[in-house]
């Protein structure tokens, strides 16, 4: 059976230790190297090429936001799992506009971040349920309904591509490279897209996307 290779980044060796124990009793998964830093998790992914890495936000040398931005740049096929006790919203978005595909709160059972590293492995993403379950009840405290706020069907599907792929974490740039249109076209698409459906920024595309289930496991 192949295994998917790990790499761990977190600056607390007992969390190490404990994602170690916990990875390695998978039969589908092997914990290939550790680091303390998003410096030498960098440095390591281009030696040990693993398949996800497992990354903290808050390390020293380098934090987990930077670590991921610049392995996207370096190694774009690596996928990066966040795992972290943040489960404030503007963690959510820089990580996933880094390129994160997954969010997972160290809160949670560790069936949660098996599940995801299942999904992200595979080419999905995943958002820990307890951060979806808070973004999208965030409606509920400004007084509207999701299902009044979002409204379905209205997108044509490449407004719905784009509005995925943003959702996703990705640039415009990234977005027209992808689909084969200019970065002004993209930027048309997000901005009749946000018309439609009455958003306002980025977190109400995040929520759009959680109420679609874009960002489980898909």
């Amino acid at each position: 059976m192949h295994k998917l290779k790990i790499l761990v980044a977190d600056d607390h060796e007992a969390v190490r230790e404990g994602l170690k124990t916990i990875l390695n009793s998978q039969a589908d998964m092997e914990v290939v190297g550790e680091v303390s830093d998003g410096t030498a998790a960098v440095d390591q992914v281009a030696v040990l090429q693993p398949d996800v890495v497992i990354m903290d936000i808050s390390m020293s040398q380098m934090n987990g936001l930077k670590a991921t931005e610049a392995l996207k740049q370096r190694c774009p096929a690596v996928k990066i799992l966040a795992l972290t006790r943040h489960a404030d919203e503007a963690y959510l978005q820089q990580m996933l506009r880094a390129g994160a595909a997954a969010y997972v709160l160290k809160q949670s059972r560790a069936t949660e971040l098996l599940q995801a590293i299942r999904a992200v492995s595979a080419g999905g993403k995943y958002l820990d349920p307890a951060i979806a379950d808070k973004v999208i009840g965030d409606f509920g405290r400004r007084g509207q309904s999701p299902a009044s706020r979002l409204p379905q069907g209205t997108l044509s599907n490449r407004e719905d591509e784009v509005l995925r792929l943003i959702a996703w974490g990705h640039s415009n740039k990234e977005i027209a490279a992808q689909l084969d249109l200019s970065v002004k076209t993209v930027e048309t698409h997000k901005a009749k897209a946000m018309q439609k459906l009455g958003l306002r920024g980025r977190i109400d595309i995040i929520r759009y996307a959680l109420l679609q289930g874009w960002l489980q496991d898909v």
